[in-house]
């Protein structure tokens, strides 16, 4: 089975994630199919890069997303829903 989920990286208890598709039983570091993007948990998720379009490929083959994946890329979205249209209010 396969699934998108987080790979560790950054130093020690500063953590940095890769968004990765990989097959289930590979441990979480190791090898990956793709890598769809990354999260930084000490940022803005709005800075956080998310490929939705990879994404929407991969749950449509029926890849799983875990749940911490699933609530970055549902935060991201809403960031990105709710960016402004650079107009200046008066």
């Amino acid at each position: 089975m396969v699934t998108v989920r987080l790979a560790r990286a950054g130093n020690k208890k500063r953590p940095f994630y890769h968004i990765v598709v990989a097959d289930k039983q590979k441990p979480r570091d190791g090898r990956f199919i793709e890598q769809l993007g990354y999260y930084d948990p000490a940022r803005p998720i709005a800075e956080a890069k998310v490929d939705h379009d990879r994404l929407a490929y991969w749950t449509g083959v029926g890849a799983k997303l875990s749940e911490r994946v699933a609530k970055v890329v549902r935060d991201h979205k809403k960031h990105l829903g709710a960016a402004p249209s650079g107009a200046a209010e008066a």
